[in-house]
């Protein structure tokens, strides 16, 4: 169920938007990146065993749930806009002093460009099953495919976009079901996932699969960088195969954490265990 770890929330000023962000517990920073369409909700079952240690950050990327995009935004640029967004946003909760990360999925994606432009602010940076079509071998296919997840959202809508990114991204059926009767919070989140949905199928996967990052300045980050896979997901699935790659060129093997893609919802415990492991080293 949602913790009831009390936390603060503030809202930062950066060009073009309003950046809704939480913070709770003490101890240095730890800056949860969700992927889209998630929001500051996202990581909400192991907040509170993560806040016991760690000041933990979370947010609402621009255009998602409380969070407010006031100019566009060029879709050639959303990766580095959305990674800037986060330099600010640690240079305010941190100050000069370095954060720890977890990106997961896409906001992984976005953590490349942020290591790759502004390391001096991070400490150690997992990146958890990015799906990104730039660490494939097959990276034109991919491409392909997220571009035809957003022509058929345009043309077809919602809900046949996402049958084919489920199939694209190699996962079978829908989220796992819930344990328990949803909270109002949770209720209220599962709306605001409907809505920021329309972005991530109209443009977010397009523009994540178009970024090429900047692999030789990640290989040479000055910070500790960790490609993370789910125990459960295997090398048929995009996002397990582009946190291998993303080990590979940091040098080191995967990080294996428990669950699937999404771990951190399907096993809080033992995910936030291992976080706190893995961190601590």
């Amino acid at each position: 169920m949602a913790t009831t770890t009390t936390y603060t929330k503030e809202t930062l000023e950066v060009p073009g938007a309003t950046l809704y962000y939480e913070v709770r517990g003490s101890g240095p920073v730890l800056l949860m990146m969700p992927g889209g369409p998630a929001d500051a909700t996202t990581f909400r079952r192991i907040e509170n065993d993560l806040a016991k240690r760690f000041t933990v950050v979370t947010y609402d990327p621009r255009t998602y749930s409380h969070s407010v995009q006031k100019e566009p935004v060029e879709d050639s640029q959303m990766v580095q806009v959305f990674a800037d967004d986060v330099h600010r946003l640690l240079k305010k909760v941190a100050g000069d002093d370095k954060s720890c990360i977890f990106a997961s999925s896409g906001g992984a994606t976005i953590a490349l460009d942020l290591i790759a432009k502004h390391a001096e602010q991070i400490d150690t940076v997992i990146l958890h099953e990015p799906p990104s079509p730039s660490l494939l071998p097959n990276k034109a296919e991919a491409r392909a495919g997220f571009d035809d997840v957003c022509d058929t959202c345009e043309k077809e809508g919602l809900f046949p976009a996402m049958q084919k990114f489920m199939v694209l991204v190699g996962v079978q059926g829908g989220p796992p079901q819930a344990d328990h009767e949803p909270t109002p919070e949770e209720k209220e989140q599962q709306a605001l996932m409907m809505g920021n949905m329309s972005y991530f199928f109209g443009r977010y996967i397009r523009n994540i699969g178009r970024y090429e990052p900047d692999l030789d300045a990640v290989a040479q980050a000055p910070c500790r960088v960790i490609g993370a896979i789910g125990a459960e997901s295997n090398d048929s699935q995009l996002a397990c195969a582009g946190g291998k790659r993303v080990a590979q060129i940091a040098g080191g093997e995967p990080v294996v954490f428990p669950g699937d893609h999404g771990g951190f919802d399907g096993k809080p415990k033992e995910f936030a265990a291992k976080l706190i492991d893995v961190l601590g080293k």
